[in-house]
């Protein structure tokens, strides 16, 4: 049974959408301020949020980019429910890191759809990952890069599962360094770079100009997942 969390202030609204989700046989908690969201999302692990945009006493979209920059919270889609309904906000929106965007008012069945298509093929976590001709076996913690096996250590494969799982968002080294290397550790943030430059050395084409795990200057790092695109985008500019 899915779990949803929902953080909408308007009452009524929160109480049809806490009965049609019930009756339709999902999990709902939620809250009606955008206090705490973020800390309720991290104790409830949910597998979606629905998210106001304008709330009394907290800004959605501020929210969203919380929940985007934990670890633990990063990979639950996100759908926003708002009035604002310009091409400006949506883009907004999205760019944040929500997976969708529902101007209100909206359909209850329609919006039942969309969370279904967040669901979809995500009954469980894959086993294998992809990004381009590179390829990564959580069952059997191999990894492929076209016909080649790549040799990693268990630290090196830990460290490019996560940002393999997580595609597009974007971590600090602290943040790496507690989802991979754990809380009781005795390495620093210089330790997350020299991992991210060994793997790029066993993955990328050209590691000085990475396609696969990029660096965002000033925060840290973020998974491309849309290398295969970029790959053809590189060799169309070169044979120009």
């Amino acid at each position: 049974m899915k779990k949803i969390v929902l953080i909408e202030d308007d009452a009524d609204l929160f109480a049809l959408l806490k009965y049609n989700l019930e009756k339709e046989g999902f999990t709902m908690v939620g809250s009606q301020t955008g206090k705490g969201a973020i800390e309720l999302c991290r104790r409830e692990r949910p597998d979606l949020i629905l998210l106001d945009v304008m709330l009394p006493d907290s800004d959605g979209l501020e929210i969203c980019k919380g929940i985007r920059m934990h670890p633990e919270l990063a990979p639950v889609p996100i759908i926003f429910l708002t009035a604002r309904a310009s091409e400006t906000d949506r883009i907004v929106g999205l760019e944040l890191g929500a997976n969708d965007y529902i101007v209100k008012p909206f359909f209850i069945r329609e919006l039942i759809a969309r969370i279904k298509i967040q669901f979809r093929g995500k009954q469980m976590a894959a086993h294998i990952l992809k990004a381009g001709n590179l390829e990564l076996d959580r069952t059997g913690c191999r990894v492929r890069l076209g016909s080649e096996t790549l040799s990693l250590t268990a630290t090196e494969f830990r460290l490019l599962e996560y940002l393999m799982s997580r595609p597009g968002v974007v971590f600090s080294r602290e943040q790496l360094l507690d989802a991979v290397w754990g809380h009781d550790r005795a390495v620093t943030d210089r330790t997350v770079d020299v991992y991210i430059l060994r793997l790029r050395q066993k993955i990328e084409a050209d590691p000085a100009n990475p396609l696969l795990i990029r660096s965002v200057r000033g925060f840290g790092y973020s998974f491309n997942e849309n290398v295969a695109q970029e790959n053809a985008e590189r060799r169309a500019i070169a044979a120009s």
